[in-house]
């Protein structure tokens, strides 16, 4: 039997942490992207909206800025599913 030397061996919170990222790999990269796509959503929908405001090409601006609007609702959706999950799964391993 090897015998293991205390230096290889992890203490709780590193257990816990690997724990986490065997259950939910990406989790982290996952709400990367939900941000980045959030904010360029928020972005996109500031500036269509004050070009619809101006008056400006009005007929591009307004699908675009629907678009902008929906895709920000899809990355808050997306951010809320993934934090309920990972209370879920915090709950379910107490």
């Amino acid at each position: 039997m090897v015998n293991q030397n205390r230096k290889n061996r992890l203490n709780s919170e590193q257990y816990a942490s690997l724990k986490a990222e065997i259950a939910a790999p990406y989790r982290g990269l996952r709400q990367f992207i939900y941000i980045a796509f959030g904010a360029s959503g928020s972005i996109g929908a500031f500036v269509f909206f004050f070009q619809v405001l101006a008056g400006r090409d009005v007929e591009s601006a307004l699908p675009s800025l629907a678009l902008q609007v929906g895709i920000v609702a899809l990355m808050v959706f997306l951010w809320r599913w993934e934090q309920r999950r990972q209370q879920s799964d915090k709950s379910s391993n107490l």
